[in-house]
């Protein structure tokens, strides 16, 4: 599987994970101290080939993929549940961790960013559903941007990403009902 866009990474062993999956180029950030270098080398991959932000689905890679989101605007984005990211001794999680398959899902599910916000789902139908406030929301949440591969994220993080990659309010409820059939079953308790 070759990948046309560059992959930005966080560290030197994630680029060893991907390129054991796939066939890509990839940019290290070396941390979340992004330098003004390595923006300016993601800028000119995005006007070249196109960017995929592929980061490790805890803080400090949302810290990241933040920033250069917004010093890079209309990058791509992959994202890998945090199941998938947990070192074998489960001491750590990153894309260095996650198997072969893992990282060609994520790839496959790209979500390109848009400018313009188009918004259907609201907020108040997020809290309605259980996915802001409430004891199983965090957990509801994780699951939800599982089913949906567009990562774990906060409440108003939720919200941004729904409108920015387009979640239709079909893919959403269809989601959002396997989320809750699943608590129903006692799946992820």
């Amino acid at each position: 599987m070759k990948i046309k866009e560059i992959i930005v990474v966080e560290g030197k062993d994630d680029t060893v994970a991907i390129q054991r999956a796939v066939d890509a180029d990839t940019i290290e950030t070396n941390g979340s101290a992004i330098s003004e270098e390595t923006i300016e080398q993601i800028k000119l991959a995005k006007e070249k080939r196109g960017v995929i932000i592929f980061t490790d689905p805890d803080f400090p890679g949302e810290k990241i993929r933040k920033t250069i989101t917004e010093r890079v605007p209309g990058c791509k984005h992959a994202f890998l549940p945090r199941k998938a990211a947990i070192a074998k001794n489960g001491k750590g999680i990153g894309v260095e961790h996650a198997s072969v398959e893992d990282i060609r899902q994520a790839l496959k599910n790209v979500y390109e960013e848009t400018a313009e916000w188009n918004e259907e789902i609201t907020f108040d139908e997020l809290v309605a559903a259980g996915l802001i406030g409430g004891q199983l929301a965090k957990k509801r949440r994780q699951h939800l941007g599982e089913i949906l591969k567009i990562g774990y994220t906060n409440g108003k993080q939720l919200y941004k990403r729904l409108q920015i990659f387009q979640i239709s309010k079909e893919a959403f409820y269809a989601a959002l009902e396997q989320v809750l059939q699943e608590e129903a079953n006692d799946e992820y308790k």
